[in-house]
């Protein structure tokens, strides 16, 4: 048996003072873990956060590769919860990079006297649901133990970086990482043959930095992605003050929209418009910044069909227009998948890194790899020799960072064992025979802060609601969960999202289940369901 916490104390934010068992505690200690500890803590709870990063932020904190940034406008991205917070903070650019952002994570973990509630460097092996005494037990890396009332799993969708078993890396002789996980120090790539394996929203902000310095660049492409313009800038003082002026017209905006960003789709058809219209519409939104040009557009852009491909070839003729060479141009157009059924990924100058003569596109489709050599990459046609390898080939979404962890149940039935074809949750919240615990990443999709804070609320009332009613548990009944896991199936096949092999279905993982992991309903609707359920007492949950 570990040692358990509540008999530990060493100085500092890494190893804190602790009691316990506490009423609630949070793995992670992200955008979403933050808010959970400062939500909970108004509320009167005890809270303890394990965070495996030697910093707070998490996604903010391990994505420090080059290029880095938001996608959705900072202005909306930050927290709602406090009006001090809003005024006093201001954001520099209109998408904000990877150090200011963990910067403001920070100053958040100070401004409201979190750090206290967290303990840092502390990896979570398993956590385990004591049946006798109610409580959940969480067993870290170093023996640690803790015990906790209620669980919540604030781990990121995003967050279980994915390494394809390539053959021979472990005989590659120059540097290599994962862009989740790139160096605090950083990389020396000055002058280096450079290769990155992976060309979706990561690898083209990281590609297009590290063209500027490298000495030769090697881009692996299995998949051509509808990349579109980011049009970042700074914000003007003027600007910075009516955004301040105006959160509640932003909050409320983004709380209408089906993803809670800020931009609003155009109600009418695009086959209702003259062919004139249309492209002026499309050229129009082209020109702005961030995803107004995915968002805003006709509704039926975002719906298989016409519509969706007359937008499509708009956007494969953009990027023609950008790339010297039409053979490079034909491989980096998409043509697998219908524009929208991924996250479309915001650029700056990546098409033109491809005009570059240092730079070299291979299409592992038509040459797939190998294996790694000690030199470099070998496909079927060539070897291709760098100093540097860098994996930007995604993430083990939404489930992964669960299945990382070994999460014992009732009866011991494990997370991992029970998700093996899926997840199978009450509203992505909560699963049946894990009472207390909320996998609350799992429900979140969209412009993350907009979604996780209401999360979170719910999340919060929820445990107030147990307590304050006399009960000590709550669970996800099994009809529940089997009428919700239905609805995601039936629902799911209809939207766009499912339509591609993206991490939404978890296509990008051999061997991983081909299922929608997130929910298939909109922002509102999602809301609407779970106030729903909670006014009617917490309908679809067992309260003991």
């Amino acid at each position: 048996m570990g040692e358990s916490l509540s008999q530990t104390s060493t100085a500092g934010n890494d190893r804190g003072e602790h009691g316990g068992p506490f009423d609630v505690i949070v793995i992670g200690a992200g955008v979403t873990g933050l808010y959970a500890l400062y939500r909970l803590r108004e509320l009167g709870l005890s809270v303890q956060s394990f965070e495996s990063g030697s910093g707070v932020g998490s996604t903010w904190y391990w994505n420090r590769y080059p290029g880095c940034r938001f996608d959705s406008e900072s202005y909306t991205y930050g927290y709602s919860f406090s009006e001090e917070l809003l005024q006093e903070w201001d954001w520099k650019e209109y998408y904000s990079g990877q150090p200011k952002n963990e910067r403001y994570l920070n100053y958040v973990a100070d401004k409201f006297d979190l750090r206290k509630h967290i303990q840092l460097n502390s990896h979570v092996n398993s956590i385990v649901f004591d049946e006798e005494d109610g409580l959940w037990q969480v067993n870290l890396q170093d023996g640690l133990q803790a015990r906790g009332q209620f669980l919540i799993t604030a781990v990121g969708s995003l967050s279980a970086y994915y390494v394809p078993d390539f053959e021979g890396l472990d005989r590659f002789q120059g540097d290599w990482c994962h862009t989740g996980r790139w160096p605090a120090e950083g990389m020396d790539l000055a002058g280096k043959r450079v290769g990155v394996i992976g060309t979706g929203a990561t690898g083209i902000q990281l590609i297009t930095e590290i063209a500027k310095e490298v000495g030769h660049l090697t881009v692996f492409q299995r998949t051509a992605n509808y990349a579109a313009p980011l049009r970042n800038g700074l914000i003007d003082p003027e600007t910075q003050r009516q955004i301040k002026a105006n959160y509640p017209d932003i909050f409320k905006r983004c709380d209408e929209t089906a993803g809670s960003f800020i931009h609003k789709f155009d109600p009418r058809s695009a086959l209702e418009v003259t062919p004139e219209e249309r492209l002026e519409q499309y050229e129009r939104l082209w020109a702005e910044p961030g995803f107004a040009k995915w968002l805003s557009n006709f509704y039926d852009v975002m719906i298989p069909g016409e519509a969706n491909e007359d937008y499509a070839e708009f956007v494969r003729n953009k990027i023609r227009e950008r790339v010297k060479d039409p053979v490079v141009a034909e491989k980096l157009v998409p043509k697998d998948h219908m524009f929208g059924s991924k996250r479309i990924p915001c650029e700056s100058g990546y098409y033109e890194v491809f005009n570059q003569d240092n730079v070299l596109l291979v299409d592992v489709r038509e040459a797939p790899i190998e294996c790694i050599t000690p030199k470099g990459v070998q496909t079927t046609d060539a070897e291709y020799e760098l100093d540097v390898l860098i994996f930007a080939t995604g993430y083990d979404a939404v489930t992964g960072p669960l299945n990382r962890i070994e999460i014992r149940g009732e009866g011991g039935e494990t997370l991992k064992d029970k998700f093996a074809n899926g997840p199978r949750t009450l509203m992505g919240i909560s699963s049946a025979g894990f009472p207390n615990l909320f996998t609350i990443n799992a429900a979140s999709v969209g412009n993350f802060v907009r979604a996780c804070e209401p999360l979170v609320d719910w999340v919060s009332e929820a445990i107030c609601y147990v307590r304050d009613n006399g009960y000590t548990r709550i669970a996800v009944t099994r009809e529940a969960e089997d009428g919700w896991t239905q609805h995601v199936s039936e629902a799911g096949a209809k939207i766009l999202r499912t339509q591609a092999n993206s991490w939404f279905v978890g296509a990008n993982i051999p061997g991983k289940a081909r299922v929608l992991l997130t929910s298939p309903d909109t922002a509102p609707v999602m809301r609407a369901k779970r106030a729903e359920v909670a006014a009617k007492g917490y309908e679809g949950f067992l309260l003991q």
